[in-house]
């Protein structure tokens, strides 16, 4: 088989702690982070494609509920309680009228 020239550079900027993430994964399977994107490459183009499925999650509806909830009250839509201890939830959680 040819081996083919490597001749150009290819750049791309990535978060830091990703980066050191992905290459402590990459050196666990004994290559580099450039050998794995090559790897990535080389799969693309024998699969005509990105070689995984690439779409949108779909959740049910109660796991979209609870994103939604989530989302409104870290952006301070819904004021939530908060506890001292663990103690002082349980307690509030058996006073809860269902």
């Amino acid at each position: 088989m040819a081996t083919l020239i490597k001749d150009t550079n290819f750049n791309m900027r990535i978060n830091k702690q990703k980066k050191m993430d992905l290459e402590a994964l990459y050196a666990s399977l004994g290559m580099t982070l450039p050998e794995a994107v090559n790897i990535f490459f080389e799969k693309s183009l024998l699969d005509g494609g990105i070689p995984f499925d690439v779409r949108l999650p779909r959740y049910n509806r109660e796991t979209e509920e609870a994103m939604r909830e989530t989302r409104d009250i870290l952006a301070g839509k819904i004021e939530t309680k908060s506890y001292h201890s663990a103690r002082e939830l349980f307690d509030d959680l058996d006073h809860e009228e269902c």
